[in-house]
């Protein structure tokens, strides 16, 4: 059974910067991809962008510019470089992550963004 956990969150003022860090264990093999989502306050999850196994990685149009997904393949580890913060930013980040037909969420971590 693979487990994620997310990490990093916190608070930050507009304009700066956070990494999140998601860790995968109980598999051996590499993840075919993994994604990061958001919800924020009253609203639906949405996708933020998601890293495949060769590396590649897509990203929403609110983000783009502004957040980088990268992954370790060692520590079998995916991260969220965000950076340039805006409050409407302010959701809690979930990273999920696909090993062949089945799908694990990790328990989110939460990021406050202040004006």
């Amino acid at each position: 059974q693979v487990q994620l956990v997310e990490s990093g969150g916190g608070l930050v003022q507009a304009g700066g910067s956070l990494r999140l860090s998601c860790a995968a264990s109980g598999s051996s093999s590499r993840f075919k991809t993994m994604s990061w989502h958001r919800q924020g306050p009253g609203k639906q999850r949405e996708l933020v962008g998601n890293i495949s196994s060769d590396g590649s990685t897509t990203y929403s149009d609110s983000v783009k510019g502004r957040f980088t997904i990268s992954g370790d393949n060692t520590k079998n580890t995916v991260y969220l470089q965000m950076n340039s913060l805006k409050p409407e930013d302010t959701a809690v980040y979930y990273c999920r992550g696909r090993w062949g037909f089945s799908t694990y969420w990790g328990r989110g971590t939460q990021v406050t963004v202040s004006s």
